[in-house]
């Protein structure tokens, strides 16, 4: 069964002031499941409340592959989405866009309805990718693929009916969703979903007995800046970061204030959660930790030859096991073009691996991998030591052409009061010589897409 069958007293799911104990959620789902069965596929408003879970978990009993629509897509997004998936009813509330049979969830009602179990291999989400390099590509994830991911990371981070998961991200990615709603409900451990990750919220949940936080850097660095709300999340057991790589300066502060900082965590919406830091091991920040159980990872070259794992050689990180998706909807060439002949997995990111089998992501091969004086060197290893520096709110590192080098390494910086030439001293300190930037320039906003990510193709020569 994908959600596990756990019992636990009170609770089950919060979110804000709105709360459903177990058997209340699987009552109110088998409501959803009643209207929705025989459906070829339900997209569910992604916003952050208890009808999105109850329409999700509806959904998953009904065996209907659910659609999570992103809560802030504008009208364009929601109707590609809908359309490219197939599916048949919108989940929620109306909005402009879902031009499909609306079905309304409360999450008062209830029904007595219990749906066969659904084979492992059908389909569980449609969940499409941020669309940084064209439209929303829709990646299919079966039953088996999203239970074998949340034993894995159970497994790895001690995950039991004994924690109480808190969290407030989005409730229409991997992160929040698959394992901040279905992870809590397979381990049996009650979920607090605060709506917003403020640092004022998770410290509030960990008063009320919140033992396992999941953020993202950003509410990481946001809590260590509030030093009462990261005071109180000495008594949590596990702290969960993942989504970007985790500055060292945030990582100290929680240190400090906590008495810990986060496990660091790697995956994508197509393999969701491949690689992870364990709860048993040591805090290695900017390291994402070693491969799932269930999950093979290698580092390959730019014509396929093997990388030494030396933890400074950089190569694409490839993967292959349980977890990973069935292929994207529509015309086949996708889903071929993100396989190797011999089946693994390209995740398009570069990577770094020591002896030890633990990971280092550096960027994206595309952009982040640059090519200078002979060395390759990956961007997010630079940028991570330039946003230790104190003035350096954000950083992007890009390769632009040169003469004698190929490609020089030039940092484009935001924050306040920064000296280039200190800066670029700083990170001298901190950093191999081939891998200092040769140009520090400061800007008073990176350009970025809706999605957050900053879009290197417009800084310098656009060969970044």
């Amino acid at each position: 069964m994908l959600l596990g069958s756990a019992t636990t007293e009170g609770p089950a799911v919060r979110v804000g002031d709105d709360a459903l104990d177990r058997e209340g959620l699987e009552s109110a789902a088998a409501a959803v499941a009643a209207r929705i069965r025989g459906a070829g596929a339900v997209a569910v408003h992604g916003e952050a409340s208890l009808g999105t879970v109850v329409a999700v978990v509806g959904g998953l009993l009904a065996g209907v592959p659910v659609v999570p629509v992103p809560a802030d897509s504008g009208p364009g997004e929601r109707r590609h989405i809908v359309r490219d998936s197939g599916a048949e009813l919108w989940l929620g509330r109306f909005q402009e866009g879902a031009d499909l049979p609306t079905v309304p969830v409360d999450p008062a009602e209830r029904s007595s309805l219990t749906p066969p179990e659904p084979p492992s291999e059908a389909a569980a989400l449609i969940m499409y990718t941020s669309g940084t390099t064209g439209r929303p590509k829709g990646a299919v994830l079966s039953r088996r693929a999203v239970a074998a991911d949340l034993d894995a990371l159970a497994d790895a981070w001690a995950w039991s009916p004994d924690d109480v998961l808190v969290h407030g991200l989005p409730l229409f990615h991997v992160h929040g969703l698959v394992l901040g709603v279905l992870g809590a409900l397979r381990a049996g451990s009650p979920l607090v979903h605060t709506v917003r990750p403020t640092p004022g919220a998770y410290a509030a949940a960990a008063g009320a007995g919140g033992t396992l936080f999941f953020g993202v850097p950003t509410v990481w660095a946001r809590t260590a800046r509030d030093p009462a709300s990261a005071r109180a999340l000495a008594g949590a057991r596990l702290l969960v970061s993942g989504s970007a790589p985790l500055p060292d300066t945030v990582a100290r502060g929680l240190r400090a204030a906590a008495g810990q900082s986060p496990v660091e965590r790697y995956g994508m919406t197509e393999t969701l959660i491949t690689v992870a830091a364990r709860a048993d091991a040591g805090r290695r920040t900017g390291w994402v930790g070693t491969a799932l159980r269930g999950v093979e990872t290698r580092l390959r070259g730019e014509h396929g030859e093997p990388v030494p794992d030396d933890g400074e050689s950089v190569g694409e990180l490839q993967v292959r096991g349980d977890t990973l998706f069935d292929g994207y909807l529509g015309p086949s060439e996708a889903t071929a073009a993100a396989w190797t002949g011999d089946g693994w997995m390209r995740t398009g990111d570069a990577a770094v691996r020591d002896a030890d089998g633990w990971h280092r992501i550096v960027g994206r091969m595309s952009v982040d991998l640059i090519k200078t004086g002979g060395y390759r060197v990956g961007a997010g290893e630079v940028e991570a030591a330039l946003l230790d520096h104190p003035a350096v709110r954000e950083a992007a590192v890009v390769g632009e052409a040169d003469e004698d080098l190929g490609q020089r390494i030039v940092a484009y910086l935001v924050g306040e009061g920064i000296d280039p030439e200190a800066v670029a001293g700083f990170a001298a300190e901190r950093l191999s010589r081939h891998k200092r930037p040769r140009e520090v320039r400061v800007v008073e906003a990176l350009p970025r897409n809706a999605m957050g990510k900053v879009r290197k193709a417009l800084l310098g020569d656009g060969r970044g």
